[in-house]
C-alpha cells in the first residue's frame, strides 16, 4: 500500500477556483483510477490557503497510472497555476 500527502499552497484570491478544479480531480480519480483506495482533499484548520490531497493506493504501479491519466495531466497544471509556490509531495510505503 502506498500513501501520498500532496500539500498545496494556494494564492489567497484563488482558493475558490482551486477548489472547483480539485473537486473534479478528486471525483474523476475516485471514479476512474484502478487501485485507488482513497483520494481526498483537506483544508488546514489554521491556514485556509493550505489544501492537501491525501491519497491511498493499492500499489506504486496504480499511483504511476494515476499520474499518467488524462484527468491528472490536464488538471494538475491548472492547480499549479493557482499556487503561490510549488507544493510538497511525500510518498509513503506502509510498513506495518
Amino acid at each position: 500500500m502506498v500513501k501520498v500527502v500532496a500539500k498545496n499552497f494556494v494564492k489567497a484570491d484563488s482558493i475558490d477556483a482551486f477548489l472547483t478544479i480539485a473537486k473534479k480531480l478528486v471525483e474523476q480519480t475516485n471514479e476512474k483510477d484502478a487501485g485507488c483506495i482513497r483520494y481526498e482533499l483537506f483544508q488546514d484548520t489554521e491556514n485556509p490557503q493550505i489544501l492537501t490531497v491525501i491519497e491511498e493506493w493499492e500499489s506504486g504501479e496504480a499511483l504511476q497510472n494515476h499520474m499518467s491519466a488524462k484527468h491528472f495531466t490536464e488538471l494538475i497544471p491548472q492547480l499549479a497555476a493557482l499556487s503561490e509556490k510549488p507544493g510538497e509531495i511525500n510518498i509513503y510505503n506502509k510498513l506495518f
